[in-house]
Parts: C-alpha cells; structure tokens; sequence
C-alpha cells in the first residue's frame, strides 16, 4: 500500500567538517569582505571533502555582522538535487529564527552571502527568503566556463529583479578569490575525476 511505502520526510544536514571550520570563528563578522572570505573557506574545503560542489553561503545579520547560518553545497553527500548552499543556509537560517520570513515583522534585516550570483534555483530562494540584502562575489560566464557547471536560464536583469522586491543586490566582493576557488576545484576534476553533478545523464553541466 502506498501509505505505508510513500517517504515523507528528507533532511539537508551539513557535514560534521563544518564545525571544526568554524571554531574560530566569532559570532559576529562586522565586515561583508570577512564574511565573503569565510564563504570562500567554506566553499574550497567542501568539494575538498567531496559534499558537493564548490559553493557556501552564509546569513548574518546585515547590522551587526552576526552569523546565523552558514551553507554548503551538500547536493553528492545527500543525494537531494536541491541541497544547494543558498538553500541549506537560508533553510538553517529559517529553523534557526523559526519563521520561513526572515524580512518579517520585529526582525533584525538579514544579508545572504554567496560565492557567486545565485543559480535559478537559488535565484528563487533568495527572492522569496526575506533576506534584505544579496552579497556576492561575481557574476558572469567564469563560473560555468571554469566549473562545467550549468546555473540556468538566468535572465540579464536579474539584480534589477531583486532591487525591485526591495532587496539589495552588493556584487563583486573578492570576485577573484571566487575564481581561485573554481579553478581549484576544476583542475582536481580533470586530474582526479571527481563527480560534476548533473541529472541529464553526461551532458556537459550540473548545479551549483
């Protein structure tokens, strides 16, 4: 019977390396450039512990600097298409505050910080997450090129769009340490095979 087969529940959990990482670090981060570099740490040791791809995220409050959440891609080690690090942080996030609205009423105004502009999926999650400020550390084609990854059917005016929807959009924060993290990640895919994620079966491409 299905009722008794059907799964109903799936977890996002963030490998246990995380802690370790993050034992020197304070509660709160008061410069977006320090923020951005404990992204880039994250991210660079994650695919290094084979979790998912080269991607972190953190949310902090914008004011204060105080940490939240942080996120990794966790898509190999969970085996769930959507374990992004945009999604696990503002998902942790979310838990963390107990409230799916992090823009909502009596509370503090929270940034989500990434290290790169958001693919469509995560594009969506941010929009939607009440985060009042999107921090990243590039935008353009360098990602897919380096990493074979495919973020998406993005469109040009994508900032514009969160602009709109009164959330600010701070680009090009240690843009090339991003780049250095990506190529890390590219020449041990070609020297050591790791897995490039993607579910159209060899295709160039995947998910960040």
């Amino acid at each position: 019977m299905l009722a008794q087969d059907i799964t109903t529940e799936y977890r996002l959990t963030l490998p246990p390396w995380v802690r370790d990482e993050l034992a020197d670090v304070p509660d709160s981060i008061p410069g977006v450039d320090d923020r951005m570099r404990l992204v880039h740490r994250l991210a660079d040791r994650n695919w290094r512990e084979g979790n998912g791809g080269p991607f972190a995220a953190l949310v902090a409050e914008s004011e204060t600097g105080r940490i939240v959440s942080v996120g990794v891609n966790v898509v190999l080690s969970s085996g769930v298409s959507s374990g992004h690090a945009e999604v696990v942080a503002l998902g942790l996030a979310q838990t963390r505050r107990e409230t799916w609205d992090l823009g909502g009423a009596g509370m503090p105004a929270h940034e989500l910080v990434v290290n790169w502009r958001p693919c469509i999926q995560c594009y969506g999650a941010a929009m939607w997450s009440g985060v009042r400020t999107l921090v990243v550390a590039g935008e353009g084609p360098e990602l897919e090129e380096i990493t074979t990854f495919d973020e998406g059917p993005l469109g040009g005016d994508w900032a514009d769009q969160f602009e709109r929807r009164g959330i600010r959009v701070v680009r090009d924060v240690l843009r090339d340490e991003a780049l250095d993290v990506f190529r890390a990640y590219r020449a041990a895919v070609d020297a050591d095979a790791l897995t490039v994620y993607n579910a159209r079966q060899g295709a160039a491409g995947g998910e960040a």
